[in-house]
């Protein structure tokens, strides 16, 4: 029988010590989801709801599906989100109305989400759902996600102002901080689950969002491979960005913290990339130089104000910045891409455990789930737990969203996994 409730748990591993079980996300954040069309399957195969009842896509961009409380509490999941009011696509989760895709899975969209056809059959998406302003978004027909459409200006460098990358960030307003408190109130007092927030703008050069499809005119840099050449070619620009966005993000968080107070257990910091399959895209020295000192100076002001943690996300083999990523005060690592080069789960735990609370790492998304046997995906689950939970630091989550296509026979062998793990008490 559990000693913990489900807050106490992740607070616990958060602290590096071992809770009774390993704690389960899913749907905390925009990372650590699972694509409307599994979550429907997956509900489904738990008769939680009759045939043909649609889920509702609560991240159109990546098309996550709601991870409801009836499928929080049928999988035992211990980690609730609290995020901003708008999507990616600068609409609200509002209004919504039927729709399908392109499998023929039933969904549920906000009313702004976009529809509009191109005679290929693709699907475009419009910033805060306007129509008169240049498409954002494009979902190709047959596909399962939107990716973003750059709408870059062309670039003189002698106008090149700092503010046009600074367009999306600025004081937040008064209707923000009475959301962020009555959901923080809300989620603490009718659950007993742990709080992981995303209160935005502190995330520095994160690529998803630099093409800001949620901006209908965009300016400054906003092409992806420019943005990345930028970062060398236009160091200072960017450097400025970065230090005006760091000055803004702290004043918000000062006013955030006032609003929400202890009731969040862990905060999402950044999501910004610096992995690819075989080792990070951006060196040490170069992290050091542009990243870390924001990163730093945010880490400092949160350890110092509050009892939150920090959580970085960054896909791929970063094993060579994580000494940098420490340094700079990171309590969390998601998504823990165990595939990638140098990032096998023992050495991981043996080098930085004791600095590192693992989010994610559960199973492999890539290939073990999607692709893999039952048992393959049971002994994957169980090996994972033993070697990250051991004197906790771990957090149980899949390694990124869970994706479109994957067998539902195999979302049941991994929760099945993880529910045997927790009745037999293996955390090591």
């Amino acid at each position: 029988m559990s000693t913990m409730n489900s807050r106490q748990r992740v607070v616990s591993a958060l602290n590096h010590r071992e809770p009774d079980y390993a704690p389960l996300d899913l749907g905390a954040s925009a990372v650590t989801g699972m694509h409307v069309s599994s979550v429907y399957r997956l509900r489904q195969a738990l008769k939680l709801d009759p045939p043909g009842t649609a889920v509702k896509v609560v991240e159109p961009y990546q098309m996550l599906g709601e991870i409801a409380p009836d499928l929080i509490d049928a999988l035992g999941v211990d980690v609730v989100g609290l995020g901003g009011a708008k999507t990616l696509f600068g609409f609200e989760n509002q209004g919504w109305k039927p729709w399908t895709l392109f499998d023929g899975t039933p969904v549920l969209v906000p009313a702004a989400f976009n529809t509009q056809p191109e005679p290929n059959g693709d699907i475009l998406m419009y910033p805060e759902g306007d129509r008169s302003a240049p498409a954002s978004g494009r979902m190709p027909k047959g596909g399962f996600y939107f990716d973003t459409i750059v709408r870059q200006e062309p670039i003189d460098d002698e106008k090149l102002a700092v503010e046009d990358n600074l367009q999306e960030f600025g004081p937040i307003r008064d209707d923000e901080l009475q959301r962020f408190a009555a959901g923080a109130d809300r989620l603490s007092r009718e659950t007993d689950k742990a709080i992981l927030a995303n209160f935005g703008g502190t995330a520095f050069g994160d690529i998803a969002l630099v093409p800001a499809p949620f901006l209908k005119h965009p300016k400054g840099i906003r092409d992806v491979a420019e943005w990345y050449m930028s970062t060398v070619t236009r160091f200072d620009y960017v450097h400025q960005v970065f230090q005006r966005q760091c000055d803004i993000a702290l004043a918000n968080l000062s006013k955030i913290y006032d609003a929400v107070g202890d009731r969040v257990t862990a905060v999402f910091i950044t999501g910004t990339d610096f992995g690819t399959q075989n080792g990070p895209f951006i060196g040490p020295a170069a992290y050091r130089k542009l990243f870390q000192p924001f990163h730093r100076r945010v880490n400092d002001w949160v350890h110092e104000h509050t009892p939150w943690k920090t959580f970085i996300h960054s896909c791929g083999s970063v094993v060579a910045l994580l000494p940098d990523i420490v340094e700079a005060g990171f309590d969390i690592l998601n998504p823990v891409q165990c595939s990638a080069a140098g990032m096998d789960a023992q050495t991981l735990k043996d080098r930085f455990g004791s600095r590192l609370t693992f989010w994610g790492g559960g199973v492999d998304t890539q290939k073990t789930l999607p692709f893999g046997t039952a048992d393959e995906i049971r002994r994957e689950v169980r090996q994972r737990i033993a070697i990250f939970g051991r004197g906790g630091g771990f957090v149980f989550n899949t390694v990124h969203n869970v994706q479109a296509q994957t067998p539902v026979e195999n979302l049941l062998a991994l929760y099945e996994a993880v529910r045997e793990a927790r009745r037999s008490g293996r955390m090591g």
